[in-house]
């Protein structure tokens, strides 16, 4: 297990790209994140069936777009026509699925630090890590905060490692388990990222202790947020980056 020198990942974070105040994964969350003063970004890229990495967060297409259906029975001509702006505003119709290429040369251009959730379809863990570590290498500047590769999947991090060990990983969870020190030594993760509602102050402490950063997830109360931060929390991911401010 290895553990940063320094943390270079901002301590609040939009969630899927711009938070609450915009379409989740789309490039124009990347402009209000910015607009909002929000140094970083947090969001998830699954596969496509052509192969092609996007953003997305669901295997279905019904809750984030006007599409219908599982996102595998779609070609990648079929998903560009899609919008994916008007459920969340009608100020945001046509906003497109974006390529995750796309997404990382807005936020170098932005200069927005990210947290990239590896979200694989079911049974594409292995090809979706691998896929996502490569392109976050790709065009990467060196003396960049590179990006921090996320997952709830154990097989997606191993995958990734292998792509790109040098890239930081860290592992995501809902409520830790007991074993936790045991899951980040197998997959030689820089960071945990749990849940704010099932996270103690004991907890906390014992993996500040250990070594390991602490990011949480999807803090939206300025003043809980405040508490956490008193426990060593690192990093926020929130849907209100306009409102935590730590």
């Amino acid at each position: 297990m290895r553990a940063l020198p320094e943390w270079p990942w901002p301590t609040v974070m939009a969630h899927r790209c711009g938070g609450a105040l915009a379409p989740e994964n789309t490039l124009a969350g990347l402009r209000v994140c910015k607009a909002v003063g929000c140094l970083g970004v947090e969001f998830d890229v699954m596969l496509t069936r052509d192969g092609t990495a996007i953003l997305i967060h669901d295997e279905t297409l019904d809750r984030t777009t006007n599409g219908s259906g599982e996102l595998m029975n779609f070609s990648d001509t079929s998903l560009w026509t899609l919008d994916a702006g008007s459920h969340h505003h009608a100020s945001f119709e046509g906003e497109p699925i974006p390529r995750f290429a796309q997404a990382l040369e807005r936020c170098r251009a932005l200069d927005l630090a990210t947290n990239v959730e590896i979200k694989p379809a079911a049974g594409y863990e292995r090809a979706t890590g691998t896929a996502v570590a490569q392109l976050a290498m790709q065009g990467r500047d060196p003396g960049a905060v590179p990006p921090l590769l996320s997952s709830f999947s154990s097989t997606a991090l191993l995958a990734a490692a292998q792509a790109a060990p040098q890239l930081p990983r860290g592992w995501l969870v809902d409520t830790l388990p007991e074993d936790w020190k045991t899951h980040c030594h197998a997959l030689d993760v820089v960071s945990i990222h749990t849940n704010c509602a099932h996270l103690t102050e004991a907890q906390a402490d014992a993996i500040k202790s250990s070594g390991i950063r602490l990011v949480v997830y999807t803090e939206n109360d300025p003043q809980h947020a405040r508490l956490l931060r008193s426990w060593g929390v690192d990093t926020f991911i929130t849907d209100r980056p306009d409102l935590i401010r730590i």
